[in-house]
């Protein structure tokens, strides 16, 4: 970044020019209350037809809920995939409560309620719950390789599209490289560039957009970026700590009164 220079008059009219070395003498300050959970994580999410498309934008592009960057879903983005885990998330029923979940669990959790699956919309309710709902849902923490830098971000899928976060870690799970001494290991997950698109998909609710996952065939995926590989580190480290808060939405899309299956 060039070197950015502000002229300013103190009280003596001598000018003082600021420059960024001056700025480093304060590093951080002013920063110092801010926590993991003041910032928003940011959400990768395929536009639907529901959404106040932004300029330029149109279904089934991908949007980054903070930055408000959109990605065209045919060209997709670029990104590498720092941690991933899996949520049972607890909504109460729809237009009801504050749109935020009732409860999250984890894998084995004994406080999961029981559910039944209803054969009208697949979705699992609550037993006893009126009308309360659980969604199975992949979280995808990721690290978005832009041309200007990188974006931590959260990749949720869940109903149609949790085949296609089995078919992504099913790839990471296949990945392998060899040692200075010619031993096989498994690499991290975040060693290797995924492309990202969207894919228009349908089934007896309706159509919609879906993601499409494949390897970066550069350099046969393997990420080539120090600085982008330590960022997709730390913010695996992070998540790990317990440091990365996420704050859910309910986004359940309907339209003419069908669920669309994101």
């Amino acid at each position: 970044m060039a070197k950015q220079d502000v002229a300013t008059t103190n009280t003596k009219n001598d000018v003082v020019v600021l420059d960024a070395n001056m700025f480093a003498q304060d590093a951080g300050k002013g920063l110092s209350a801010i926590t993991q959970e003041d910032l928003a994580l940011p959400f990768l999410k395929i536009l639907s037809g529901l959404d106040d498309l932004p300029d330029n934008a149109k279904k089934g592009d991908i949007i980054n809920t903070v930055t408000g960057q959109v990605y065209p879903g045919a060209e997709g983005l670029r990104c590498v995939l720092s941690m991933f885990n899996k949520r049972f998330i607890h909504w109460e029923a729809r237009g009801t409560g504050s749109g935020a979940p009732k409860a999250m669990y984890a894998p084995g959790d004994p406080n999961i309620p029981k559910t039944e699956r209803s054969a009208e919309d697949n979705k699992d309710y609550v037993v006893g719950g009126n009308g309360d709902y659980i969604d199975t849902t992949a979280q995808h923490y990721v690290v978005v390789l832009n041309e200007n830098g990188f974006d931590s971000a959260l990749i949720s899928m869940k109903s149609t599209q949790l085949k296609k976060s089995k078919k992504w870690l099913s790839m990471v799970m296949s990945r392998n490289m060899k040692d200075g001494n010619g031993n096989s290991f498994m690499p991290p997950s975040y060693a290797y560039v995924y492309r990202l698109k969207t894919v228009s998909e349908e089934n007896s609710k309706g159509k919609w957009h879906g993601w499409d996952i494949t390897l970066e065939p550069e350099n046969e995926g393997v990420l080539q970026d120090a600085e982008a590989y330590q960022k997709a580190r730390s913010f695996a480290e992070s998540i790990s700590k317990g440091e990365v808060t996420v704050k859910h939405t309910d986004d359940s899309a309907t339209e003419n009164g069908e669920d669309i299956p994101f």
